[in-house]
């Protein structure tokens, strides 16, 4: 689907950087673009800590002069300590980033351009961000859209999975922000004090790996991070966006059963973590700006847009498809549901038949798993999943007839295991005629957050236990004649980091297991439909030919003698990119996943990083370096990182942290 271009908008529009300050004298570096007309209007709030010099400055150029251009001040604010803006960066999602982000609110309604209503968004860090604020109730904050955001940070972030340490992501992000948070401001927005700030920024860089893994329950860290706690607390209206390839979609389900039904509307597409206007698989894209602007007109501008009329949840529902690493666009309709849980959706129990089951998985299993956090990348998503089922134990269900699942199923499953420590991964597959197996979702249950995520209970070795939880949400439509596939194993590597005694693995009953499915009701397409979609013209960031061959995104070697696997990931965040005002900027990362077949301890995860930013015409030349590993013994976690700043040729930083952090929740 085409991407429509529109240059021609109700208001013409200006933008100018500016300074907005804070109680304690730090200031925040803003973009504002404006319409050109001498009434006051609602402003709309971008506040996030990823460089709107930079970074997200092509993505801002796509969607904040198109509300400038349909009556909005739209403002895009760097988070303390990030970018061009004062102070000192901290943990993700600190009490203060969400204070700061209130005084924000207040500075932008008591402006003369400013009507004294605010609306946020804002994707992943700023979705959740925009969540956190609402829940502070700024009093102009009268309305968000949150967009692939989470509501806990403990079970459903970049952190943790079933009580499970996440070992890809949680190891990515922490790499990725150690990279990110000792890039320097620039000269041309900083200004000459850029080297000092940078400097002292520097000093106070610690890897956010430290503090996640030294909280391995939800612990009150991990509570006060998310809204999970209090949804209550949210004034403002809500419009919850995720994509069924998101791993955060689930938030858009609790907050649509959550709050309040005359102020949430939610929307999950087929999409990957992405504003779904922006035509990266899997697809189809919509007019996203367009059904948020109906959002910010009904709730800043008092007109009736009839967003209060459509459904409190609108999902699309997937057709039965082929599995591939990544998808133009995935057939399907759109579903409306009038409340949720939904009268439409009905759970329907599977028991699971067959003789007792010893699943013992080799520690390569999950190596078919695709990345944790799609984009839109080549091979982001699970390739066909046969070789992850023979390392599996199975269980397969007839589908007589076409048969649509909305929610989060769920599985019961009576385990007898003889190790204190263990973990039990659950995948949901559809199987064709010709044995392809297309992974639906999953699910992941630490064994020792069975009786919650908030305390770690050793297992008795030799007892017998039922443990049940839910796999992530998903809209799906199972094809007549195929088969339904519930793979069960006790590793998946490397998005779950293994447990010590992983090897020994469990036994499986299957007499008192069960699979849940909240099945759907079947009707003909619903009158759903979304513009195409509009963006404003793009900023016109170039990237500059090269005769290199490109990496693999994902690349997995075998040493057949040694007994190990490897997976190479290349994020490929950004290559090399000239912007329009001068800035030259290069990123190179590579993650490495190594395990061997016959150790539990032998996982080990690396990152390297290198970010150089370049302005020629200013004489500017800096490059970060970083390197961050991991791996760990039968009680312990060893976390090794290390950043190099250079400015020219000199060496102006360089440290090196060396961590050991007890496995405390296994």
């Amino acid at each position: 689907m085409s991407i429509r271009i529109r240059t021609s908008f109700p208001h013409e529009t200006a933008h100018h950087d500016i300074r907005i300050p804070l109680p304690d004298g730090t200031s925040l570096h803003a973009r504002v673009w404006r319409p050109l007309t001498d009434e006051p209007v609602p402003a709309l709030l971008e506040y996030l800590p990823d460089r709107l010099t930079d970074w997200t400055a092509p993505r801002d150029a796509q969607r904040h002069p198109w509300y400038a251009g349909h009556g909005y001040a739209s403002v895009r604010v760097d988070a303390r300590g990030h970018g061009n803006s004062e102070g000192l960066p901290a943990d993700a999602h600190p009490a203060r980033a969400a204070a700061d982000g209130v005084e924000v609110v207040h500075w932008l309604a008591a402006q003369p351009w400013c009507d004294g209503k605010v609306g946020m968004f804002g994707i992943s860090w700023g979705g959740s961000d925009s969540l956190r604020i609402a829940a502070l109730a700024p009093e102009p904050l009268k309305a968000v859209v949150t967009v692939c955001a989470t509501d806990d940070r403990y079970d459903n972030d970049a952190h943790y999975l079933g009580g499970s340490v996440l070992a890809a992501e949680m190891h990515a992000r922490s790499a990725t922000m150690l990279a990110f948070t000792a890039r320097p401001p620039d000269p041309r927005y900083a200004g000459e004090a850029w080297r000092e700030l940078w400097l002292s920024r520097l000093e106070q860089v610690e890897p956010f790996l430290h503090t996640w893994l030294a909280h391995q329950t939800r612990d009150a860290y991990r509570r006060a991070g998310g809204v999970r706690e209090d949804y209550g607390a949210i004034r403002a209206a809500v419009l919850a966006v995720g994509g069924w390839h998101d791993p955060y979609r689930d938030t858009v389900l609790r907050l649509v059963e959550h709050l309040p039904a005359d102020r949430v509307r939610g929307l999950i597409g087929p999409w990957s973590h992405q504003y779904p206007d922006r035509g990266l698989p899997p697809g189809p894209a919509i007019g996203f700006l367009q059904e948020t602007l109906r959002w910010w007109d009904h709730w800043l501008k008092g007109a009736d847009t009839g967003v209060l009329a459509e459904p409190l949840l609108r999902a699309y529902v997937t057709d039965s498809h082929r599995p591939a690493t990544t998808y133009p666009a995935l057939p399907g309709r759109w579903v409306g549901e009038p409340s949720w849980p939904s009268p439409n959706v009905t759970p329907i129990t599977y028991a699971l038949q067959g003789a007792p089951v010893l699943v013992r998985s080799p520690l390569h299993t999950g190596l078919d798993a695709g990345r944790f956090l799609p984009r839109g990348g080549d091979a982001d998503l699970p390739p066909d999943q046969r070789e992850e089922d023979a390392r599996s134990a199975c269980f397969e269900f007839a589908v007589p007839e076409e048969t649509w699942v909305l929610g989060r199923p769920r599985v019961r499953l009576r385990l007898t295991c003889e190790v204190p420590r263990g973990q039990v991964i659950a995948r949901l597959c559809e199987v064709a005629p010709d044995g392809a197996s297309t992974l639906v979702t999953r699910g992941v249950l630490n064994l020792s957050a069975r009786r919650g995520p908030d305390r770690a209970v050793p297992w008795e070795p030799g007892a017998t236990e039922d443990v049940t939880f839910e796999l992530a949400g998903i809209g799906h439509a199972f094809a007549p004649g195929h088969r339904i596939r519930l793979a069960v194993s006790s590793v998946y590597w490397p998005w779950v980091w293994p447990q010590p005694e992983s090897a020994a693995g469990f036994t499986l009953e299957p007499a008192g297991s069960t699979l849940e499915l909240p099945v759907r009701a079947r009707e003909a397409a619903e009158a759903i439909g979304f513009e195409e979609p509009e963006q404003a013209a793009p900023l016109g960031v170039s990237v500059p030919a090269t005769l290199d061959e490109p990496r693999p995104e994902r690349l997995v070697v075998r040493d057949v003698a040694g007994g190990e696997w490897r997976l190479e990931a290349g994020p490929r965040y950004g290559g090399t990119r000239m912007y329009p005002d001068g800035l030259e900027c290069t990123e190179e990362a590579r993650e490495t996943y190594t395990v061997r077949d016959d150790d539990p301890l032998s996982p080990r995860a690396r990152a390297d990083w290198s970010i150089r930013l370049h302005r020629p015409d200013m004489a500017w030349d800096t490059t970060v370096r970083t390197r961050s590993e991991i791996g760990c013994d039968a009680n312990t976690f060893m976390s090794i990182n290390e950043v190099i700043c250079t400015e020219g040729d000199e060496v102006v930083f360089h440290r090196t942290w060396e961590k050991r952090i007890p496995r405390a929740a296994e």
